[in-house]
């Protein structure tokens, strides 16, 4: 039910968004969505959730893209299903917010073939509390919310595990819910919210695992206030420029893709999130 009724209001969300699309310019330029001929000359437009994934697009925007022959539009979204039923139905080329466990069980789950074009960056997902000062601190009885979506729930469970709050069993890996959990010693009740929403559940509960993005949208610094981090080496979650299948050669998607990666960039990058983000080339 929970994921039906997400996936209902997205999909509304989806249409809006592609109603926005075609009212805000020419009819060259609204048909680049999804459009199969590839032209270099149309907009490129690209869904992105608002931190850091915008913020990155916008730089590029502002800086990059004009020399590089890009006409770069993004198109900002808060939640994480609309990004792919955009590019899916073709009213966006490209997105940008998501890893590839995440895009693997939502292809699976809602019957998407969008693939993954180039790695950008890591944010790491951290847990936090405007109740106590650290995860040792935490009451037995204690209440934590995690993300609802199946991957980052697994991610969130794996992060409190890895720091001895819980154990999970054998082979649970990044769809693990609270049912894998074998040995809860502060006895921690868990609380399932849509991740975007997270960071505003920190008045009600004793503490939330909030991925990056999130985090720095509510004005929260993952190296500086989160209790628990996740680690930075040999993380699979690093942030995709994703399309989908067969648009992986639009030249537009992959002049993108070269700026994403490019040195000004990953500068930008590093001085302006301090290791709260994290290049991913």
């Amino acid at each position: 039910m929970r994921t039906s009724v997400k996936f209902t209001t997205a999909a509304l969300a989806t249409s809006a968004l592609a109603l926005t699309l075609a009212a805000c310019g020419s009819s060259s330029s609204t048909s680049s969505a999804g459009s199969s001929s590839h032209d270099a000359s149309k907009p490129l437009v690209v869904v992105a959730s608002p931190t850091p994934h915008a913020q990155i697009l916008e730089y590029i925007q502002k800086n990059l893209a004009a020399k590089a022959g890009l006409n770069l539009q993004v198109k900002v979204v808060t939640d994480y299903v609309t990004p792919n039923l955009a590019v899916q139905d073709g009213s966006a080329d490209a997105n940008y917010f998501q890893h590839q466990p995440y895009l693997d069980d939502f292809n699976k789950t809602h019957g998407t073939n969008i693939v993954s074009v180039e790695a950008v960056h890591l944010e790491p997902l951290g847990l936090y509390s405007n109740k106590v000062k650290s995860a040792a601190a935490l009451a037995d009885g204690a209440t934590v919310a995690i993300p609802n979506d199946a991957t980052n729930e697994g991610r969130a469970l794996q992060l409190l595990a890895a720091n001895g709050l819980l154990k999970l069993k054998g082979g649970a890996g990044t769809t693990a819910t609270p049912d894998d959990i074998t040995d809860n010693p502060k006895h921690l009740k868990f609380q399932e919210i849509d991740a975007a929403q997270l960071p505003r559940t920190l008045g009600d509960v004793d503490a939330a695992v909030i991925n990056g993005n999130y985090a720095l949208d509510a004005k929260l610094n993952p190296t500086k206030d989160a209790l628990l981090l996740e680690k930075a080496q040999g993380n699979p979650y690093a942030n995709i420029l994703a399309v989908k299948n067969g648009e992986q050669n639009d030249p537009r998607v992959k002049k993108l893709a070269e700026l994403l990666h490019s040195p000004q960039v990953k500068q930008y990058i590093e001085q302006t999130f301090s290791g709260s983000v994290i290049p991913a080339f």
